[in-house]
């Protein structure tokens, strides 16, 4: 089977991992979604531009090693009324909060199902009834989330993070080179 063409995919899927992309893509069309894998941010914009309809976008936060947030705002202005799902496998509170309001309309943590994908992009509104947790946060978790909101500050430089968490730059690469801790 081969893949979608730009003016048939309704879905975009965004991540700099070939083979996750396209197994989300594909896996997608199966589910009865046409889907279109592309892998920077650069091929994103030019499909959003050519593109005769999208209906949804599938964003990962880390395309290389830049995050994807900067391209959300571009996203929001070629396609006004599109949803934006981010998905990350590094998720956190800092850049949740930010990716909504640049603009994404959902978020969500890998890893997630088709189902869960397409029931996330088809959310307009948010959930009241969304459980509280039952435990804080691990102090591992804290650091992780106090990291990536310090990051998120310092606009993902390195350099100017760990000298505002006063910790050596090679440390800092080290935790972010891990996956999140769990909450």
């Amino acid at each position: 089977m081969s893949p979608p063409d730009a003016a048939s995919a309704a879905l975009l899927v965004v991540d700099d991992d070939v083979v996750h992309a396209d197994t989300l893509a594909r896996a997608l069309t199966l589910a009865g979604h046409p889907a279109r894998a592309v892998y920077d941010g650069e091929a994103a914009l030019s499909v959003l531009r050519d593109a005769t309809a999208c209906t949804g976008i599938i964003l990962d936060l880390r395309l290389g090693t830049v995050s994807s947030l900067p391209l959300i705002a571009p996203m929001r202005s070629l396609a006004p009324h599109t949803p934006i799902l981010l998905l990350t496998g590094y998720a956190s509170i800092a850049t949740a909060v930010e990716a909504i309001k640049l603009g994404a309309t959902q978020y969500l943590a890998k890893p997630a199902g088709v189902r869960e994908i397409l029931a996330a992009l088809g959310r307009e509104e948010g959930d009241a009834d969304t459980p509280l947790p039952d435990t804080p946060l691990s102090v591992d978790r804290l650091e992780w989330e106090h990291i990536q909101k310090v990051l998120a500050a310092h606009d993902g430089n390195l350099s100017a993070t760990a000298r505002a968490l006063k910790m050596h730059r090679r440390t800092l690469q080290r935790k972010l080179a891990k996956r999140p801790v769990k909450a």
